[in-house]
């Protein structure tokens, strides 16, 4: 039987190749991402990764110190549109800071709340938004200098609009998308999103 809430879904494609793998998945939990602020209770993250399914080698330097974001198998790995629309904003200049595993990470989470407080772009990163007509998608975390499209550009789904990155509010390079119904994201309604007719749970691998 189709679940109701996913029939009424917005349809995507995935938008990369590769092999990536699901965190923060509301098909786990709603808010996904632990929050409904900013539009982001359906939100999904893709974490990209090698053939070992790791995003990069962990070590003795991961535990204690930060670590460059091009040490990650994904950092810089294209980033396609998943679906047709109108390029509505563009974010290219945030820079890409260290990733943040081990102690680190503890640390990087004791400041979420001041990102938070500072607003979607201080989340977002770099990011581009594309208008569907009935919904807008939006790609974040994306690498500085790496769009590849303008506002009023059309995009077909499969087309390249950058590359991920590690910008805004990110342990390490991912791919955070969410969909929500006004550009207005402070005041926006999130919008349930699908990926050939269903959404992938945490820690399944996409493999496009």
């Amino acid at each position: 039987m189709t679940d109701p809430l996913q029939a009424a879904a917005l349809n995507l494609e995935y938008p990369f190749i590769g092999r990536w793998m699901v965190q923060n998945s509301p098909a786990d939990r709603v808010p996904s991402h632990g929050t409904p602020r900013f539009a982001s209770s359906f939100a999904i993250d893709f974490v990209p990764v090698d053939e070992s399914l790791r995003s990069a080698r962990f070590g003795v330097v991961s535990l204690l110190r930060p670590e460059p974001p091009e040490k990650f198998a994904g950092f810089g790995r294209p980033v396609t549109a998943p679906v047709d629309g109108t390029v509505a904003a563009v974010h290219d200049s945030a820079p890409d800071h260290p990733a943040y595993r081990g102690l680190p990470s503890l640390g990087y989470a004791l400041t979420q709340r001041s990102r938070i407080e500072a607003g979607w772009r201080e989340l977002a990163g770099n990011d581009i938004m594309i208008d569907t007509g009935s919904a807008v998608v939006a790609l974040c975390h994306l690498q500085r200098g790496s769009t590849r499209v303008q506002v009023g550009h059309r995009v077909r789904a499969g087309d390249l609009v950058g590359r991920c990155g590690n910008s805004g509010n990110s342990t390490e390079p991912h791919l955070h998308l969410q969909a929500f119904d006004s550009l207005d994201v402070e005041h926006a309604t999130a919008v349930r999103i699908r990926f050939a007719g269903g959404v992938p749970r945490n820690g399944a691998l996409v493999h496009v």
